[in-house]
């Protein structure tokens, strides 16, 4: 299947990069049908595999022992996941389970590296857009972190 770079336009990783560039991007992906409940990864699983939410939601969750799971965050459309693995393959620090189904693009790490030569910039564009996307995930999980601790210790941070 042909991917068009309009697809991609309203992405993360769309927004940092011309419609032209789009299209040279939109050459080296693949799309992926993840039907409602279908795991996109497990936690400690390993790929070198980016992964751009076209439609649908994931559940993201982690393992908190003895058969249960704790579900941190939703993703949806034009966020990234797998950014990590990608980036240097450690494995995947959550789950990541279809809520409704939904339609991914794929970008395997080989296939970015390929650009490298002909499309530098547009490599330096991807990778600031992953940037971006994990630095969006402290911020969160940083803000998420302060609003427990004030939670459990009103009186916490405040002098």
């Amino acid at each position: 299947m042909t991917i068009e770079g309009r697809n991609l336009q309203d992405t993360i990783i769309g927004r940092e990069l011309t419609a032209e560039q789009c299209q040279t991007l939109a050459s080296i992906c693949e799309q992926q049908t993840i039907p409602n409940g279908q795991l996109l990864f497990a936690e400690g699983s390993s790929n070198d595999t980016l992964f751009i939410i076209m439609s649908g939601r994931f559940a993201v969750s982690r393992d908190t022992g003895r058969g249960f799971s704790d579900t941190l965050h939703l993703l949806g459309q034009g966020e990234l996941a797998g950014e990590s693995g990608f980036l240097d393959g450690a494995p995947h620090s959550a789950t990541l389970r279809a809520v409704g189904d939904a339609v991914v693009l794929t970008i395997e790490r080989a296939r970015l590296e390929a650009m490298l030569i002909n499309n530098p910039i547009i490599v330096y564009k991807v990778m600031r857009a992953i940037v971006y996307s994990i630095r969006e995930i402290t911020r969160r999980m940083n803000q998420q972190h302060l609003q427990m601790l004030q939670y459990i210790n009103p009186d916490c941070g405040r002098f």
